[in-house]
């Protein structure tokens, strides 16, 4: 049989035809790239929920990346991702406690995020939802926390005690006055409780910035090579002095049995987060929060909460950016503090909610949060001034000389700084 050259041609147009296909049909099946994704567990059950419906609504958005997201111990967390990083079997994502990125950008354990996720994303966050060291962004979040005290308007207008505002906190003598009333009355087992039972990060998430209205502090922050001076000096004894009195007086139980003393009415005020469904329905507006005291350098509040990361383990650091900017949508932010209760991270991300919006039921803590907020020290030393300070603040809690636990402290934190050669900070 005769074959022409016009069908020679369209045979070898068919056969390189074919050849495409058979190449690209592999591609266009091929599964996703998995993204792995660490997290903590946390006993906010609303939190790990919402966590998860993000992470499906993100493998639904696009066919590109899937996400796999695996739970961590909360307790065990920073030493399961130290010991990973040192087997070199790190995930592409992390959670991360915001104080603890500086240490882990340090270690080589983070890659920055700036010049990977859109700075549109970035710079709509609020201050504290960004975890930085050395001038770049490491970590993003998508909401912040806000520690106040809680009590009844019943409760305090019986007694004639002044509920604090935001622009108007109670003034240290004032606080003392209220608890000092709260006590006479015979009403309550302890007028205030500080969760002083609680161990870890509370101790410095809860009570350094108590130190910082003082006039103290946890370390030199203008070179966070230091801490001689600011936590053992006169103002930080002042605050050494003035927390144990709160125990030697009777104010604060040192060893709670529970923290359900401020919802069951053993205890007038609470000093804590907001925990909407934690408290009887029938309280409704009886239940005032209002801002932590102004000591005398201003009403200050710990900021910084759980963040996300790109590894320098990642080998798609770009799904891994898809994902956090995916995160950051305001829809995303609006989702995780309308299913959680959190503070939302964005202004944006507010405006979407019911309770944060301008005019919303608990707009207070998203203009406390961003009036009041301080982030623990930005310095690869914060897991070693954290776990000092507590062990500080214990020790004066159970009645131990203020001055010598804190130049303690100051030497154990000074010691390790220096035996990380600076941590690469400048003199």
């Amino acid at each position: 049989m005769k074959v022409t050259k016009h069908a020679q041609q369209f045979s070898i147009r068919m056969t390189t035809l074919s050849s495409a296909m058979a190449l690209a049909a592999p591609m266009a099946m091929a599964a996703p790239q998995t993204l792995e994704l660490w997290r903590h567990e946390t006993g906010n059950i609303a939190e790990i929920e919402v966590s998860k419906a993000a992470v499906e609504r993100f493998n639904r958005s696009q066919e590109r990346w899937r996400v796999e997201m695996s739970m961590i111990p909360e307790g065990s967390y920073t030493e399961t991702v130290t010991s990973a990083a040192v087997a070199g079997d790190l995930p592409c994502l992390l959670y991360i406690d915001q104080p603890v990125a500086p240490n882990f950008a340090w270690a080589g354990f983070l890659q920055p995020l700036d010049g990977l996720v859109d700075q549109a994303a970035l710079d709509g966050l609020i201050d504290t939802a960004k975890g930085t060291y050395d001038g770049r962004i490491y970590s993003a979040g998508q909401y912040e926390v806000a520690l106040s005290l809680l009590s009844r308007r019943s409760v305090l207008e019986a007694q004639g005690i002044r509920i604090a505002t935001l622009d108007e906190p109670w003034s240290k003598a004032e606080f003392l006055d209220a608890l000092e009333t709260l006590k006479a009355s015979g009403d309550f087992l302890y007028p205030l409780d500080l969760q002083a039972g609680w161990s870890g990060e509370w101790y410095s998430y809860a009570f350094g910035p108590w130190l910082v209205s003082f006039g103290g502090d946890q370390i030199d922050r203008s070179n966070y090579r230091y801490a001689e001076g600011v936590l053992n000096g006169e103002e930080a004894v002042a605050w050494g002095d003035f927390f144990q009195s709160l125990f030697d007086e009777g104010l604060v139980d040192r060893n709670p049995s529970d923290d359900r003393g401020f919802v069951q009415g053993r205890v007038a005020i609470n000093y804590g987060f907001l925990e909407p469904s934690a408290y009887p329905d029938e309280w409704g507006d009886d239940l005032v929060v209002m801002p932590v005291p102004d000591f005398g350098h201003g009403s200050v509040i710990g900021g910084g909460s759980w963040h996300t990361g790109i590894t320098t383990a990642c080998e798609s650091p770009e799904g891994a950016a898809e994902f956090i900017e995916f995160q950051l949508q305001p829809e995303e932010i609006a989702a995780m503090s309308e299913g959680a209760g959190m503070i939302p991270a964005s202004e944006a991300g507010a405006a979407l909610t019911e309770h944060y919006r301008e005019g919303g039921q608990w707009r207070f803590f998203y203009d406390y949060s961003e009036a009041r907020a301080q982030l623990r020290p930005e310095t690869p030393a914060y897991p070693i001034i954290s776990s000092v300070f507590e062990r500080a603040a214990r020790d004066i809690r159970d009645g131990g000389d203020v001055q010598a636990a804190l130049d303690e402290a100051v030497d154990a934190i000074e010691r390790n700084i220096a035996d990380n050669h600076g941590y690469g900070m400048d003199e």
